[in-house]
């Protein structure tokens, strides 16, 4: 292979970021926070070992997951209630707040809406930071576990995949065939799971979850929701996904709504105001 000789000098040119969010709108942390003092819960539902579960979300309300009885991650998916067609779009989170989301990052929806669906208020892991390996916790990089890659790289058949999970409690949300549901199932937020890339391969992997029973990632909603969430088959991730080898926990999610009063002055943000028309 031949090197030129200026390669160390292409090497370092700095980075630009792509796309700086210096204009976005802050959210207003102080007024969630406020507002989340005297909320009640409203609603529970559980995400059991290796399944999953749906659940609703207003406007203007929190909904929190939580570790409950031992080391589990989850995959979280997210849709208008309005619209299935908004959903949440990792990849564009990814572009805006980085490879793993905490406290004051938002989730965003999928063109042509591309508005916040919610944020993040409240992260009892975000002590964890940045490890030696370049691990981090809650990542919108990863897919999903599902069965058509276990299928291409095992040769097995496994029923209990994130994917195949999400898709079964979205059909029963629906009242459809899985089939039918299985295309609304997208890219998720992997709550509570640790990861990054080699340094060397750059390749994704993953480590032992951080969390323990009592931690909790918590949301405010910013338009009415719909998700779902599972509880993955790898339990706490420190060794493999898509097998029943490992030991699995369920995983809590509770809806919380504010006082009336609470939010004055906040408004559910509006959808992306591109005209198509002159566009795409």
């Amino acid at each position: 292979m031949n090197v030129p000789q200026d390669a160390e000098a292409r090497r370092a040119v700095p980075p630009v970021i792509c796309y700086p969010v210096e204009s976005l709108d802050q959210p207003p942390m102080a007024l969630y926070r406020a507002a989340r003092q005297g909320a009640v819960k409203v609603s529970e539902v559980r995400a059991e070992p290796r399944d999953a579960c749906t659940f609703t979300v207003k406007a203007g309300q929190f909904f929190r997951i939580s570790s409950v009885e031992g080391a589990q991650v989850g995959d979280l998916n997210l849709w208008s209630a309005q619209e299935m067609e908004e959903r949440f779009y990792s990849g564009k989170t990814r572009a805006l707040h980085g490879t793993h989301v905490t406290e004051g990052h938002r989730l965003w929806s999928s063109f042509p809406y591309l508005r916040p669906m919610a944020t993040i208020v409240a992260d009892t892991l975000h002590w964890y930071g940045k490890d030696a390996f370049g691990g981090s916790v809650h990542d919108v990089i990863g897919t999903r576990c599902d069965p058509y890659t276990h299928k291409l790289l095992s040769g097995g058949m496994y029923h209990h995949c994130c994917h195949s999970n999400l898709s079964r409690a979205l059909a029963q949300h629906l009242g459809c065939a899985p089939s039918e549901a299985e295309a609304h199932v997208h890219d998720v937020l992997n709550v509570f799971m640790c990861t990054g890339f080699t340094h060397d391969t750059g390749q994704y992997f993953m480590k032992s979850s951080p969390v323990r029973p009592g931690d909790y990632l918590e949301f405010f909603a910013e338009i009415d929701l719909v998700g779902a969430l599972s509880a993955c088959p790898g339990g706490d991730c420190s060794s493999e996904h898509s097998s029943d080898s490992a030991r699995c926990y369920p995983l809590l999610v509770e809806v919380f709504a504010p006082q009336i009063g609470a939010l004055d002055g906040w408004q559910s943000p509006e959808a992306n105001g591109y005209d198509r028309t002159h566009g795409a």
